[in-house]
């Protein structure tokens, strides 16, 4: 389950569907204990339904994010998002988890909480860059 204050309009959620399938889709709407989407059985769905979609290394490829390369003596567990021609996201892969990273001048420094969920990465890019991150 995931809570209201969680998420926001354009997040990837999903839910089981009819045949207990897992059933990815993107969140058009939010109220009273439901979300909404026109996809969705009678378009809306109880927010106790609703499940987050763990984020994996794979997809930050499908967002655009960059995996470091070794022979240019990046970290290869490090992605990088650039978002202005000065400007990036870096995330550090831990397996379990995505931490984020920030440049200092000792090199690239862990802050804030891990990422677990799409939504999570959905919600911190918008903060940091006031744009969607495009996915499905």
């Amino acid at each position: 389950m995931i809570a209201d204050n969680d998420i926001r309009v354009g997040n990837l959620v999903w839910y089981y569907d009819l045949y207990m399938n897992e059933t990815a889709f993107k969140i058009e709407g939010i109220l009273e204990g439901y979300v909404y989407n026109s996809c969705l059985p009678k378009s809306k769905l109880p927010l106790a339904k609703v499940n987050p979609l763990k984020l994996e290394a794979d997809q930050l490829n499908a967002l655009g994010f960059v995996k470091g390369e070794k022979e240019y003596g990046e970290d290869i567990n490090v992605y990088s998002y650039k978002y202005t021609h000065k400007d990036s996201i870096y995330i550090r892969d831990e397996g379990y988890s995505f931490q984020l990273l920030t440049e200092s001048p000792v090199g690239l420094v862990p802050y804030g909480r891990p990422l677990v969920h799409v939504h999570q990465l959905q919600n911190l890019f918008y903060d940091l860059t006031a744009e969607e991150l495009a996915v499905l």
